[in-house]
């Protein structure tokens, strides 16, 4: 059995390269943007048998898939990011939140880091972002980082080389290797890993 084939036991440790791009109606996305200093990420995949019953016992069993629903804990998030993420109105530099606000269909992808510098990547193909709540306390004796929340509704969608339509995807790389996120960004996006660098002072 060749090394990447091969089973892996080991438990992450940590979170990174939290990307998300506007992917609308199709499957590829407009843009791809980070959000750096990711510090929590919940998947939520629920699902439920149920059972058809009969003669007093189960005739037959079936499974109900439920919402997939993200939630994400950042340092913080840019308002640039929350204008993009919520679809929200810029006017005269001022950004406003209202009832008919149109948050855009995006997909997302995180990584899942590892001690050893392996990687496991998570790709979330379609869905809405909701507004986060607005929280702030006052300052005490000792300096203490707050912290944002937001979260996300997210859905099935075509992906390439899939016979059925798929809401999340995974690729795992063993430490130095880029094969499987490449893979998967292609597949989630619809556009390479980004890799250019933006000179400083551009």
């Amino acid at each position: 059995m060749a090394e990447t084939e091969q089973k892996v036991y080991r438990s992450a440790t940590g979170v990174d390269e939290f990307y998300y791009g506007e992917v609308g109606e199709g499957t590829i996305a407009e843009y791809i943007e980070r959000v750096k200093f990711l510090q929590t990420i919940n998947v939520e995949m629920p699902q439920e048998i149920t059972r058809a019953r009969g003669d007093n016992k189960t005739a037959e069993m079936a499974v109900s898939s439920g919402d997939i629903a993200v939630t994400a804990g950042f340092h913080k998030i840019p308002l640039q990011d929350k204008q993009r993420l919520l679809g929200l109105e810029v006017v005269d530099g001022l950004t406003a939140m209202g009832s008919e606000d149109n948050p855009p269909y995006v997909a997302v992808v995180f990584a899942k880091t590892h001690e050893d510098g392996s990687r496991e990547y998570v790709g979330l193909t379609k869905g809405l972002f909701t507004r986060p709540n607005i929280t702030g306390q006052t300052k005490g004796e000792t300096t203490e980082f707050s912290t944002e929340e937001i979260a996300a509704q997210f859905m099935d969608r075509e992906l390439e080389g899939f016979d059925k339509e798929k809401s999340v995807i995974f690729g795992y790389d063993l430490a130095g290797q880029t094969t499987q996120r490449d893979k998967l960004f292609q597949k989630v996006f619809g556009m390479p890993y980004p890799t250019a660098t933006i000179p400083e002072g551009a």
